[in-house]
């Protein structure tokens, strides 16, 4: 695809469909089931210093990650002005407005992340992002998006090539063979407890 198909994902983002997005994924519910979640891949971690997440939303998982490490740094990248500032707005962390796709230094965190993220970025566009989640770890890099062992584009909201399912991280760990798998997990929409979306996570480390 050309970069002017990149364009037209980012406005995409940017304008009235994200905004729309903002508003069904604002519900404080969401944070119970992002505590259970990260509850979970953080006792492979333990303590961080710092946390990069990539198309951070209106910060519901950095609410969950504040009060699981409230020592840690918390930044945010987030392109819809609208969740941007509904994030900002929060206060607990650094929230950058804008794409994570074009060449910025977002300094070096102790893990990087996205959540229901990579999915809808342009195919041709995804070995930006795997690279800046890499550059920007000091040490853990974490992916939770829907998972398929090959790719597919499935439709959204009426609208086709705006979500994909692919194997996110065993792309990463090819593109970054210094990557190793830590640990990995599933989130069933079905959970008694903690519903929410049928996502795969897999939490890679930096060897040295």
């Amino acid at each position: 695809m050309s970069e002017s198909v990149l364009g037209a994902h980012e406005e995409f983002w940017r304008g009235s469909f994200g905004d729309a997005y903002v508003e069904r994924n604002r519900d404080s519910r969401f944070v119970a089931a992002n505590v259970a979640l990260f509850t979970r891949i953080l006792q492979r971690t333990g303590p961080l210093e710092s946390v990069l997440e990539l198309g951070c939303n209106v910060g519901l998982n950095l609410r969950a990650l504040s009060t699981l490490q409230p020592q840690a740094r918390l930044t945010g990248v987030e392109i819809n002005a609208s969740a941007a500032a509904e994030a900002r707005a929060w206060g607990g962390a650094t929230i950058v407005e804008g794409s994570f796709l074009q060449p910025q230094d977002f300094g070096q965190h102790t893990l990087t992340f996205t959540k229901g993220v990579l999915i809808h970025i342009d195919p041709e566009q995804l070995t930006k992002a795997y690279d800046t989640l890499v550059r920007s770890s000091s040490r853990y890099v974490l992916v939770a998006e829907y998972y398929s062992p090959s790719p597919v584009m499935v439709p959204y909201r009426g609208e086709s090539e705006r979500l994909y399912k692919r194997d996110f991280a065993g792309e990463l760990l090819d593109r970054h063979p210094h990557l190793s798998l830590v640990d990995y997990g599933f989130c069933w929409r079905r959970d008694p407890t903690f519903p929410m979306d049928d996502l795969t996570w897999f939490l890679l480390e930096q060897r040295s």
